[in-house]
């Protein structure tokens, strides 16, 4: 019993030196292995970053100009207008989306232009889209001869350059100029101390629109005026809305007809349709008519001085819906009427002719 009891003892005791002995190798082995796998980590995390660089680097080559050119986001003004055509958003407090398309960024102010070999006023003003005898009011030009080298001013419109004296307004202009001065409110690059009440300040540059220096043949404000009848329908299925003269045509910056009349005459629904809005506000088209004609277009009638339809009325063509006023953005009495169609505005003279 007692050897049973020796053996035992030995046993246990060398069971248990023997299981430390093991487990202090395996500790030593395993802190060997994980000491490798640092310093291969290490290796191999490096490899992994300059590889991961090398990549990104590249696909930024060759897919960074790719990224640009589709980008909306990037480039200047002038390279998204080259893109896409140009857009002048006409005033509309109804509709965001209503424009008057153009090939061209429109001028906002006179710009200097160096003659050059070969040049001559009719070739130039055709560049610029403009009359030769704007250039040579500009430029206080006495004949067509011009030199190379030679600076000249280049209005953004026909018309005439005016400096502001004291005491003018835009009615004594408009009577110098030989125009109507609606057309000077219209051209929307002119700039008013008090837009309500037209004020200008002594020294500042008022464009003209159309205007003539007084010593010019009369034909040249001729041809901006005609009269017209109410009623009278056009080569399509509108008519005319009023009667009176047309004192501005359609042009890029105000794509409407103005029709004057001081004896405030009745306005005419051009076509049949229903109206879509009646009122007044205190800017812009004053106290207005829009009447859908359930064909695509829409027909606008500004500046009045009564209104004798509601919104959601049937109006057929021809019926009395108000009179002409000169309410809102207005200088005298007269009808701005518009032609409108998916949100863009047309030339009216293409449907009253």
């Amino acid at each position: 019993m007692q050897d049973l009891l020796e053996f035992l003892a030995f046993a246990r005791s060398y069971l248990t030196s023997r299981i430390f002995k093991f487990g202090r190798g395996f500790e030593g082995a395993k802190d060997i292995i994980v000491a490798f796998l640092i310093v291969k980590r290490g290796k191999y995390s490096t490899s992994f970053l300059n590889t991961s660089f090398f990549v990104l680097t590249a696909a930024a080559v060759i897919g960074g100009p790719v990224i640009a050119e589709n980008s909306p986001f990037i480039g200047t003004i002038e390279q998204t207008i080259g893109r896409q055509q140009a857009t002048i958003v006409s005033y509309n407090p109804y509709e965001n989306s209503l424009s008057t398309v153009f090939s061209i960024k429109p001028r906002d102010k006179v710009e200097n232009y160096t003659v050059a070999g070969g040049d001559a006023l009719e070739s130039i003003a055709k560049k610029f889209d403009i009359s030769v005898d704007t250039i040579k009011w500009a430029n206080n030009l006495k004949s067509d001869t011009i030199k190379p080298g030679q600076v000249l001013k280049i209005p953004p419109i026909t018309g005439v350059v005016h400096k502001v004296a004291s005491g003018d307004n835009i009615y004594s202009i408009a009577k110098k100029y030989k125009t109507d001065p609606q057309n000077i409110v219209n051209f929307i690059f002119n700039d008013f101390a008090d837009p309500d009440t037209f004020a200008l300040i002594p020294g500042q540059y008022l464009y003209i629109p159309n205007g003539v220096i007084e010593e010019e043949k009369p034909k040249v404000t001729l041809q901006f005026f005609a009269q017209i009848q109410a009623g009278v329908k056009g080569s399509s299925t509108f008519i005319w809305p009023t009667s009176g003269i047309v004192t501005q045509y359609p042009v890029w910056y105000h794509m409407a007809v103005d029709i004057a009349n001081p004896s405030n005459p009745a306005v005419l629904a051009s076509d049949t349709g229903s109206v879509t809005y009646a009122g007044c506000i205190s800017y812009g088209y004053g106290c207005h008519i829009i009447i859908d004609h359930g064909n695509g277009y829409q027909s606008l009638y500004g500046h009045l001085s009564a209104i004798d339809v509601s919104p959601g009325q049937a109006v057929n063509q021809g019926v009395k819906i108000g009179n002409m006023g000169s309410s809102g953005r207005s200088t005298g009495t007269h009808l701005h009427f518009e032609i409108r169609s998916g949100g863009t505005l047309f030339n009216p003279m293409n449907f009253l002719k």
